[in-house]
């Protein structure tokens, strides 16, 4: 081995993959408890307390949820209204089952001195949600 050590990419995004998986599969509520006050996290602030918002990621829940290895992205209803949310892996606190509490908390020092990905994704996708159309209905006679 040399002297310069080996720079390894956070474990964070792969154990919140599988913790997912695990939950989805035994039929639970995957919950993410989020640190909305950490940088490019893009959630719902009317339902943040005390820095922090807990989001329901069900698959029923959610549209187009992505888990890459950089953030957790997707689109959720919030008081009725659509509303894209970017959680950047730094910014999870953990996921958990909602019904047991069952899942995963992670070390909150995992990501000191690792660079914040900029939302380039977060700013691609949003254009294609509002593009959306709302079906009509006309009458033929």
């Amino acid at each position: 081995m040399s002297d310069q050590e080996i720079q390894l990419t956070p474990t964070r995004p792969y154990l919140a993959r599988g913790i997912y998986e695990w939950i989805c599969d035994n039929q639970l509520t995957p919950y993410l408890l989020v640190d909305a006050t950490q940088p490019n996290t893009d959630v719902p602030l009317q339902f943040v307390k005390d820095g922090q918002i807990v989001l329901n990621t069900a698959p029923h829940a959610v549209h187009q949820l992505n888990m890459s290895n950089d953030a957790i992205t997707f689109s959720a209803r919030f008081g009725g209204v659509s509303k894209h949310i970017y959680v950047p892996f730094a910014a999870l606190i953990g996921i958990y089952a909602k019904e047991n509490g069952q899942g995963l908390f992670f070390d909150p020092t995992e990501y000191d001195g690792v660079q914040a990905p900029k939302p380039e994704e977060k700013q691609a996708e949003e254009p294609v949600a509002e593009v959306k159309k709302r079906p009509s209905l006309k009458i033929v006679e």
